[in-house]
């Protein structure tokens, strides 16, 4: 109908028509792709899978918070999706069921975003069953609580993948062989896992990966004693960081500590699988440790493949144990103590009290190999989240710069 509007003698109009139809098709298009499914109580789809399944590429699934949805479970297949919980956190509990005998959501799309879920009662028959099982390409998740599965989050091998983690609890995942985690992660090009808290793994570790890249700063690692109330149940963690084939690695700014019952004297394990990825460079900076077992421990274990040595810098590492069985590690600016000062070590109130050794005592770290900055500009916030770190021009040694930042001394 519009082409026979137009003359043939005016080629100009012509292609001004067929522009602004393309440009009208796009846009209708790209309105399309961002659509928003209401999930919830009254809304469009009661559950949130049947929205996942009729999801098109870019739209947004909204789940109602406050609400639990039952044995709910389904591959997300389409790529830049987003999902998220809205008006609280919705509980998403697998009860029983799973995907494709893998997970309570197999993400098979590329670019998935998920925010503000609760994820917990993955179980499948052969024991490693997952909240999240990962085989697309990119995936974020951030502000969520994953507590009680097989696997928290289990990723595939999938070398172009990048992965990041924010903002989220993780607590007593594993089956209990140790084959099982808070989080699995695969061979892929990189991690980025910051501001999170993750405990009491059931004999798996608190973070397993193979990434190429990890980038592992400002959260905190630890357990709950027996018989204490916490979120989750208490858990005995083999390793609280296992990074079994090396790799590229920055550990910056963290809270790791190993209770008194677990099941492997190591609190960060690097390459003792074989240093297999392309980089062999470890930087722990400005961390604090805690061995509260008081007979054994090595704060961090180095593979003997691994030829570069690694840096250890302005750490606190409290209790018991061997600092590196790495012989040249680079011992920079540490503070060793069988019971470093805090404000309140019991509540995990691990800011410095007094200690000249401590406060205004670290050195600037600089920078990696490749010229990633290695000095801490946050620090960890319980629950799950984090704040700036401010310092008098001198860097305290530890997770935590002293509340009160004091003047430096003249040189």
């Amino acid at each position: 109908m519009l082409n026979s509007l137009i003359s043939p003698s005016c080629p100009a109009a012509r292609r001004t028509v067929s522009l602004a139809l393309i440009a009208a098709g796009l846009s209708a298009s790209g309105m399309a792709a961002a659509a928003t499914l209401s999930v919830g109580p009254g809304k469009t789809y009661a559950t949130p899978c049947p929205a996942i399944t009729r999801a098109a590429a870019g739209d947004t699934v909204e789940i109602a918070g406050g609400t639990t949805y039952s044995g709910d479970v389904c591959y997300v297949s389409a790529s830049n999706l987003t999902i998220r919980g809205v008006n609280g956190r919705p509980r998403i509990d697998a009860a029983g069921a799973n995907a494709g005998g893998k997970a309570t959501w197999v993400v098979t799309g590329n670019n998935v975003t998920v925010d503000n879920v609760e994820m917990l009662g993955a179980r499948v028959p052969d024991q490693n069953g997952a909240a999240f099982r990962l085989e697309g390409v990119n995936f974020t998740l951030r502000n969520s609580f994953i507590h009680d599965n097989e696997n928290g989050i289990l990723s595939g091998a999938i070398p172009t993948s990048n992965i990041v983690v924010e903002n989220t609890e993780f607590g007593h995942n594993g089956y209990g062989t140790g084959y099982t985690h808070n989080l699995y992660i695969g061979q892929v090009a990189s991690l980025t896992f910051r501001f999170n808290y993750s405990h009491d793994a059931n004999v798996g570790h608190n973070l397993k990966s193979r990434a190429a890249v990890n980038t592992i700063s400002y959260n905190r690692f630890s357990s709950t004693p027996p018989g204490v109330t916490g979120s989750t149940a208490s858990g005995q963690p083999s390793y609280e960081i296992n990074l079994p084939n090396a790799g590229t690695t920055y550990i910056i700014g963290n809270v790791i500590e190993q209770p008194a019952a677990n099941q492997n004297p190591a609190m960060v394990s690097y390459g003792e699988e074989g240093a297999s990825n392309p980089g062999q460079d470890l930087y722990v900076v400005n961390n604090t440790f805690l061995n509260d077992d008081t007979a054994r421990g090595t704060f961090v274990q180095v593979g003997s493949g691994v030829t570069v040595p690694v840096l250890l810098q302005n750490n606190i590492f409290g209790g018991t144990g061997t600092l590196s069985n790495q012989a040249s590690a680079i011992d920079r600016n540490n503070y060793r103590s069988i019971a470093p000062g805090f404000l309140d070590r019991a509540n995990y109130d691990l800011h410095p009290s007094a200690n000249a050794l401590v406060i205004n005592a670290g050195s600037t770290p600089g920078v990696s190999a490749s010229g990633v900055a290695l000095a801490p500009a946050f620090q960890y916030k319980h629950v799950a989240g984090s704040e700036a770190r401010v310092n008098s021009g001198v860097i305290d040694i530890g997770a935590y710069e002293a509340l009160t930042v004091a003047a430096p001394t003249p040189t």
